[in-house]
């Protein structure tokens, strides 16, 4: 009989699930959090748009070559957005810049 109960191992663990009223207000937080990362979202939309046109100017200015700072931004701006939709998702637990450091 006790090798039957052991078959769920699971049910054994000293670690419980947080109780329903615990979760669902750590989970009041992260909504709040994930619309004000979607309005930043919207932000670094309307920057990527911004630099993508100035780049075309740039390179038709430039003969086809483009500025590598702006490219260096637009892959920054890029990788903040995947960064933030990690979080929404529920991907990951880490914040996005402004509440962790731009490159971690």
């Amino acid at each position: 009989m006790a090798e039957r109960a052991r078959q769920h191992p699971h049910l054994d663990d000293d670690k419980a699930e947080p109780p329903v009223e615990e979760s669902y207000r750590q989970l009041i937080p992260r909504i709040l959090w994930i619309v004000v990362i979607t309005m930043l979202i919207s932000v670094a939309q309307s920057l990527l748009f911004a630099v993508a046109v100035l780049q075309v100017v740039i390179m038709i200015a430039n003969k086809g070559r483009p500025n590598e700072e702006l490219g260096d931004f637009g892959a920054m701006v890029g990788a903040w957005v995947a960064k933030a939709a990690r979080y929404q998702s529920a991907a990951s637990e880490q914040k996005p810049w402004p509440w962790t450091p731009m490159g971690s």
